[in-house]
């Protein structure tokens, strides 16, 4: 018998930022990497999009830069404790809506898994939290002693996701189209394109960019805005596009 499954993002879907900006603070503190990385490199890409003059992705993938370097002469051990630290001091932040959705699937006997561009030592510990059934993150290599060798399998672009949504269909024998999925930048396309039930939370503009020039998926898509404490839904067809979006 064919199952559902409801497929989550993390970073911007369930919790309210992106953990593993939470992780590079923690590196930060530890002196793994050090303070002026922040304000000569990382800082600036965080500035544009906090101005709106930016990329949301742009910021994350020079964090994510230099988060693999940083890594390198690291052992398992130490990052898997610094996962734990930030779970358990931040791992509640997370959307209200994502938060019941996860409660309303389980209730519902689907699969929960999340995907996330976040490292699986932190997607781990998070999936744990929220008794995800399975989960897939960007793996770090390491070598024999369990070291970082500074190599990394991403989990953050459509590509790599839409590869691990396939493999979780072959796992568990899911039916896509009676599936769900959740994301809420261009990362997360590929997964929301290939369930008969997607939405998209807080969606960045490259996302709803590529939401409104595909028919099919902007004919299905959902796109729920959470602010403060209320939720909204927009169905993806009200939106228009033509240099601003319109409802």
């Amino acid at each position: 018998m064919r199952v559902k499954a409801a497929f989550f993002d993390i970073d911007g879907t369930l919790y309210r930022e992106g953990l593993i900006s939470e992780v590079f603070k923690k590196l930060i503190k530890y002196e793994i990497i050090e303070e002026e990385k922040w304000y000569k490199e990382v800082r600036p890409e965080f500035t544009k999009w906090d101005n709106r003059k930016g990329d949301y992705d742009d910021y994350l993938l020079k964090m994510t830069e230099i988060y693999v370097d940083a890594l390198k002469g690291l052992s398992k051990f130490q990052m898997e404790f610094i996962a734990s630290q930030v779970v358990n001091q931040k791992g509640d932040r997370v959307y209200t809506y994502t938060r019941d959705r996860i409660k309303w699937h389980k209730e519902q006997g689907h699969k929960i898994i999340t995907i996330s561009g976040s490292p699986l030592e932190l997607v781990k510990k998070m999936a744990e939290k929220y008794k995800f059934d399975d989960y897939r993150g960007a793996e770090y290599l390491t070598n024999e002693k369990d070291v970082y060798t500074g190599e990394v399998i991403p989990m953050w672009d459509s590509e790599s996701k839409e590869k691990a949504v396939h493999d979780m269909q072959i796992k568990y024998n899911i039916d896509l189209s009676e599936s769900y999925a959740y994301g809420d930048t261009s990362g997360d396309f590929t997964m929301l394109k290939m369930v008969g039930n997607p939405v998209c939370i807080n969606p960045t503009r490259e996302l709803v960019r590529e939401i409104l020039n595909d028919e099919e998926v902007k004919n299905k898509m959902k796109i729920i805005i959470e602010r403060k404490d209320m939720v909204y839904r927009i169905s993806a067809k009200c939106l228009e596009c033509d240099g601003e979006f319109m409802l």
